[in-house]
């Protein structure tokens, strides 16, 4: 890919507006230092990475500062990391440079429409790089949209349009073009299975059936493509941020606790269905009626909207001892439920993202679920014997050593099951269904719960790190700012937050007695998973810009308000409902 002259870059960024000040201010730089692209240094002795390693360190001091902040203040840490990452991101101040935060695709592929497109395509004037490439790669055949008057195709007519475009657009096109050919498997195999890439192209921008016209179908086509390969090579902060949530997600699993679910798992796992069924089934219709298609919008929305996080009830149960009590399990085990049937619904949801295939939507989300309950079987009756029998008996520790061989192998066989596990379910729909399932394979080892202990020594400030970066970069990043502040998102995030997002999780335990409120409020929270939802589905043009920044304010609303009330209501149920009389006032303060 050509990078262009320095004066070329400063007005593509000056004319975008989209990267900040500190951007544009990077560009203007190089080039009153006689930035030079052919010698790749400027005439102040060489360029060096210097100021952008400085740039990022500043970036991640100031999320680390955020998560620090908010715990001083007892809050979630998510408001601020992502606040932080929204004001010092590209899109406002610029302290990160557009290329860290953005995929190369992105950047380089431009899918905007000049004004005079159809003019363009007709008179085979040049209609931009990105357009060119899309038009040579076959996803929008000519003779589908261009008739005569007696209804033939005018095949001659088109292929000569088509071959004056292209010569007219040769030199525009080739650099895209080349990025494309770097990629040549993935190109090629579209290229190659022209029909099925045409088909996910049209469910991926957000409705299936044919477009209405050729200018439509370059335009959606090529945004759907860049969508597409960014999904496979992400930006470096994206990728980051993935690979957090899948290692905490497994970490999740292993708080799975099976003896205490089967005793409240009946009527656990029925809050945690219609826990999961409200949010999708509320959320998806309130986008329709915000005029948003139901396929794959309104299903988009309503899939992020579903998932509870664990950990906000797990802290807070924790430290009003009353984790042990029956409600506080049937909280566990129904948020764990929950967990699961996101998974699942996640799943699906990414099947769909082409057009239907029973294959994709139907048989592999049924094989999971066998493949979970094999594993869930294995969690109690295989792994704990094969392990704490068989295995770490044979491997004897060295004395003195600061680390013990069994741990590391103990930590070295959670990695294998993690990675193994999660490649099966990458083939079924999704490897965060993996990851779930492979942590719950090792919450049976021992009542000490010692393989969680051996992995969160190794692994807690590295998942830590990139949670904050989740937030602050790849959930932060990916918001459009101008939609976001606009007053159409406030509200209609309100309504969404209000309802679907926070009151259906509320009511989700009718049938559980004095407890049913605080089991409601305990399910509002959300967190890593919900969030990774609403991003992936944006990058895949499964829901737009505006759709998008409604999602988050709906979510934002349940992180900051669910911990405060959850609090609130565990607070007068522990006072008033408490059995035992001699710790009643020590729960009580325990939950102050």
């Amino acid at each position: 890919l050509k990078c262009g002259s320095s004066a070329a870059r400063v007005n593509r960024l000056g004319r975008n507006n989209r990267h900040g000040p500190f951007a544009l201010q990077r560009a203007k730089h190089q080039q009153a230092k006689g930035f030079s692209a052919q010698s790749g240094r400027g005439t102040m002795g060489g360029a060096s990475s210097f100021i952008a390693m400085l740039s990022i360190a500043a970036f991640l001091g100031l999320a680390w500062t955020a998560t620090k902040l908010s715990q001083l203040a007892k809050v979630s840490s998510i408001v601020l990391e992502i606040t932080t990452g929204v004001v010092f991101g590209p899109s406002v101040l610029g302290l990160v440079a557009p290329e860290y935060a953005e995929c190369q695709y992105k950047r380089h592929v431009m899918c905007d429409a000049p004004a005079d497109l159809s003019e363009r395509v007709a008179n085979g004037k040049n209609i931009g790089e990105g357009l060119t490439m899309i038009a040579s790669m076959g996803y929008c055949p000519k003779d589908h949209y261009f008739h005569d008057e007696a209804g033939h195709s005018e095949g001659t007519h088109a292929e000569a349009g088509h071959d004056d475009a292209h010569v007219a657009n040769a030199d525009a096109g080739h650099d895209a073009a080349h990025a494309a050919a770097e990629h040549g498997e993935a190109h090629g195999m579209a290229a190659h299975d022209g029909e099925a890439a045409h088909a996910a192209h049209r469910r991926l921008s957000g409705g299936g059936g044919d477009y209405a016209t050729y200018e439509e179908c370059l335009v959606k086509s090529c945004e759907s493509f860049v969508s597409h390969e960014c999904q496979l090579t992400p930006d470096f902060f994206t990728l980051i941020g993935h690979a957090g949530v899948a290692l905490m997600i497994f970490e999740s699993g292993m708080h799975f606790d099976f003896e205490k679910a089967a005793q409240v798992g009946p009527r656990a796992c029925c809050v945690a269905v219609i826990g999961t069924i409200l949010p999708l089934v509320s959320g998806a219709i309130l986008t329709v009626i915000f005029g948003r298609p139901f396929m794959p919008d309104g299903v988009s929305v309503g899939t992020a909207l579903a998932p509870t996080s664990v950990g906000i009830a797990l802290r807070l149960l924790g430290e009003a001892r009353v984790l042990q009590q029956d409600f506080g399990q049937a909280i566990i085990t129904a948020a764990f439920v929950d967990d699961i049937l996101s998974l699942v619904l996640f799943n699906i949801l990414f099947s769909l993202k082409g057009e239907f295939n029973v294959m994709s939507t139907v048989v592999n989300p049924i094989i999971g679920i066998a493949f979970m309950a094999i594993a869930m079987a294995g969690a109690v009756k295989f792994w704990p014997r094969v392990i704490n029998e068989v295995l770490l008996p044979k491997i004897r520790n060295v004395e003195g050593s600061k680390s013990s061989r069994k741990d590391e192998a103990l930590f070295f066989l959670m990695v294998l099951v993690l990675l193994g596990y999660a490649t099966i379910t990458f083939f079924l729909g999704t490897h965060l269904w993996g990851c779930f399932i492979a942590g719950m394979s090792f919450a049976c080892l021992s009542k000490d719960h010692h393989a969680h202990h051996v992995w969160v020594r190794q692994t807690k400030r590295v998942t830590s790190w990139m949670i904050r970066i989740f937030f602050a970069a790849t959930v932060a990043f990916a918001i459009p700012i101008d939609k976001l502040l606009s007053f159409e998102a406030f509200w209609k995030g309100s309504l969404m937050g209000l309802g679907p997002c926070i009151l259906s999780k509320v009511v989700c335990a009718p049938f559980m007695g004095p407890a049913k409120w605080v089991i409601g409020w305990a399910m509002v929270g959300r967190a890593e998973f919900a969030y990774l939802i609403a991003q992936m589905a944006a990058a895949a043009n499964m829901v737009d810009a505006k759709t998008f920044s409604i999602v988050i304010w709906a979510l934002l609303y349940a992180t900051i308000f669910a911990p405060f009330v959850f609090r609130k209501v565990l607070q007068r149920y522990v006072a008033q409902y408490c059995q035992d009389e001699a710790g009643k006032e020590e729960l009580a303060e325990d939950v102050h």
